[in-house]
């Protein structure tokens, strides 16, 4: 942390250095943006970071254009002499009006960094006439890194995927309940017609008993009045 605190400082003490020999101060007031951070696949061939700046006051002058590098080594001044050939590292260029911006050539793994716009106007004797940004971190990535078109596209992909699971999952569960209630109807019924058939056996069953019953009760009725009428018939005779 202390390394850190130290090299911000030294970036700051350098860079105001920088600006004081650009020019000395002057009357006028400058405000720089760029962006907070940028991510890029170590396989893209050069990224390009844009800084806008606007002016109060400031003379009717093009302002120079300066950038620095904060890594993990040391800080780096970058472009002072204009780095305008395509053959550098970095490449300096005006896009539009109050806006420049620095391209970084064969983009390496080591390239990241804290990249930092400084605008100044040199005839100007204001010292907010010499302002920098609040910095652009450029992470380079080993892995590659999706558009956000792609990274769009997949989100919904995922999203549709999910609602496509939820409805199967939930059509399962209906249909489970139903057949269950199904099965249980069924197996309702079936019960219900064995009680039935066995209903019916019982009382085929009961009523054979009862015949059965009968004719054991009047089989032994019938022999002994055909042996009190032979014993009658034999005491009568003499």
């Amino acid at each position: 942390m202390a390394t850190v605190n130290g090299g911000t400082i030294t970036l700051g003490l350098e860079i105001s250095l920088v600006l004081l020999c650009v020019g000395a101060a002057g009357g006028c007031t400058v405000l720089v943006f760029q962006p907070p951070f940028l991510e890029v696949d170590h396989t893209q061939k050069a990224v390009t970071i844009q800084c806008s700046f606007s002016t109060v006051g400031c003379p009717a002058e093009q302002p120079r254009s300066l950038w620095f590098r904060y890594g993990t080594h040391q800080p780096e001044n970058l472009c002072l002499d204009g780095c305008r050939s395509e053959t550098d590292k970095f490449t300096v260029g005006t896009s539009a009006q109050n806006q420049v911006s620095l391209t970084v050539n064969r983009v390496a793994l080591n390239d990241s960094a804290i990249y930092i716009c400084g605008i100044a106007f040199p005839s100007s004797k204001e010292p907010k006439a010499k302002q920098t940004g609040g910095g652009t971190v450029l992470v380079v990535r080993a892995m590659k890194v999706l558009s956000k078109e792609l990274q769009s596209l997949l989100t919904a992909i995922l999203s549709l995927l999910s609602i496509y699971i939820i409805g199967v999952l939930v059509i399962f569960v209906i249909l489970t309940k139903s057949k269950s209630k199904t099965l249980r109807k069924k197996e309702t019924e079936d019960s219900q017609k064995k009680k039935s058939v066995r209903r019916i056996f019982q009382e085929i069953a009961q009523e054979l008993y009862s015949k059965r019953n009968m004719e054991t009760c009047q089989q032994p009725e019938k022999d002994n009045t055909y042996e009190n009428r032979r014993a009658v018939s034999n005491y009568e005779r003499p």
